[in-house]
């Protein structure tokens, strides 16, 4: 690790039982210098009870569907990956564990930390293909701003202003933790992306996580949610659903 450039903290999500990703993931880490270090994923199919965080009649009331248990459990990992960047007070990158690293990534971590600076939360990969438009071009690397939500959550990069942040609008669990990054409505963020993203995934079946591709909620239960939207923007001082 080039000891000039400001220090990092590398946190990999994965179950602790999953001995076959986390051997994976030591392999994929060899491509980089940069020490890292496990972070125990929440098994959220072993919650005995939801958490606090969550409040699973409102939950469907507000998003027209519940959350799985490995959904809640995913999201609660991340919210332990916030807590240790705000914690340790440095940069944090957060993978899940089926990440596959591009040959340049190091290098592309380099220039965030000692030449392109001007951010506080990036993604470093996405589920889907949306435009963008670019906003910083330095040293070979393009920033630029998502213009739509590209989902997922396998590689990010942030601030510890923004873990608070994150933290603070977590009060309440209610939408998978990448749909809740997109959501910048309810937090303020507005984050970047390097494109084209320096992370791929390895498309093996997530082992902290269950979402199949859900059917949208449509008819007459959409109507219904978008009442009880309207209602709690109107009564709650923290609506899940800001205009």
């Amino acid at each position: 690790m080039n000891q000039s450039l400001p220090p990092l903290q590398i946190l990999v999500i994965s179950l602790k039982r999953s001995l076959d990703r986390r051997k994976q993931v030591e392999q994929e880490m060899q491509k980089i210098s940069l020490p890292w270090t496990f972070l125990d994923a929440i098994d959220g199919s072993a919650l005995e009870l939801p958490p606090i965080e969550y409040k699973s009649n409102k939950v469907k009331r507000l998003q027209g569907y519940a959350l799985t248990p490995n959904e809640i459990g995913c999201y609660l990992s991340h919210k332990e990956a916030w807590k240790r960047c705000a914690e340790e007070n440095v940069p944090t990158l957060i993978l899940e564990d089926d990440f596959v690293l591009s040959s340049d990534f190091e290098k592309i971590l380099s220039a965030l930390q000692d030449e392109v600076t001007e951010w506080n939360f990036v993604r470093l990969q996405g589920l889907y293909e949306v435009p963008f438009k670019k906003m910083i071009e330095r040293s070979g690397l393009a920033l630029v701003k998502n213009q739509g939500d590209a989902v997922g959550a396998t590689a990010y990069l942030l601030k510890p202003q923004v873990a608070l942040r994150l933290i603070k609008h977590s009060a309440d669990i209610y939408e998978p933790v990448d749909h809740f990054l997109e959501h910048h409505q309810k937090h303020g963020l507005e984050f970047l992306a390097i494109r084209p993203y320096p992370v791929d995934i390895t498309r093996a079946k997530s082992t902290i996580a269950d979402r199949s591709e859900r059917a949208p909620v449509q008819g007459i239960q959409k109507r219904v949610r978008s009442v009880a939207r309207a209602l709690d923007r109107i009564f709650s001082k923290e609506p899940w659903f800001p205009k």
